[in-house]
């Protein structure tokens, strides 16, 4: 995974489609509810979001986010206010902490979760921020995924986007040549303050066996 500051063309019905579902996680996980996002109608067809972790992965990242989440409102409450995201067992915390003392009991709760690989700790110690730049990220979140699909040489779904006080982190499982370009586009989105990315980077040859694996029956139960 490296950390640093600074495919094919997509229809236009999908790349409307996947700015929509952008928006909708925005607005969701400011609201505290994160639904967990299939598909959408577009156009009559139902678009799957594609993923380059395996099913398994999938499931356990977001059994990781909530355990966390669970275990850290169990013991802070209100005094901190943390975003665990988990993207290939590799957790990015962002938000803010009321202490020192709160922050190290935050890294010490989650990197006591089953299956964490790694942790990048981008916690602040400060008040939490108003509903109005809450909402400001939330805009700027959406803003940087819809970005991402108008690009059309970047695959959208590769990436997760997290925005805490206009700085923008960026997950994913990306080639060099991607995360220099996820990073160029998201730089210049309005209300980007600045741009960290948290890739885990891949070769063009592992990227090429990716996209040529065929794509999971929607039949079969993800295993673990």
């Amino acid at each position: 995974m490296t950390m640093t500051s600074d495919e094919s063309p997509t229809p236009s019905a999908v790349r409307v489609g996947l700015a929509a579902l952008a928006l909708a996680a925005a607005l969701g996980a400011l609201s505290g509810c994160a639904p967990i996002v299939a598909g959408a109608a577009v156009g009559g067809t139902v678009l799957v979001a594609t993923d380059r972790r395996t099913a398994a992965t999938q499931l356990e990242d977001q059994t990781i986010e909530l355990k966390a989440g669970n275990r850290l409102r169990e013991q802070l409450g209100e005094r901190a206010r943390v975003t665990v995201t988990s993207f290939n067992r590799r957790v990015l915390l962002t938000g803010e902490v009321a202490s020192e003392a709160d922050r190290q009991t935050v890294l010490r709760i989650v990197q006591g979760v089953e299956n964490v690989a790694a942790l990048v700790d981008e916690l602040a110690v400060m008040g939490s921020p108003s509903l109005t730049a809450r909402s400001a990220d939330a805009l700027v979140t959406a803003r940087v995924k819809a970005a991402f699909v108008d690009a059309q040489d970047l695959s959208a779904n590769a990436i997760k986007v997290v925005t805490e006080r206009g700085t923008v982190y960026l997950m994913g499982r990306v080639t060099q040549r991607e995360a220099n370009r996820a990073a160029e586009v998201a730089r210049v989105v309005p209300g980007v303050q600045r741009v960290v990315r948290v890739f885990e980077i891949i070769s063009e040859a592992e990227l090429a066996r990716l996209q040529a694996a065929p794509a999971p029956s929607e039949a079969a139960p993800a295993s673990r």
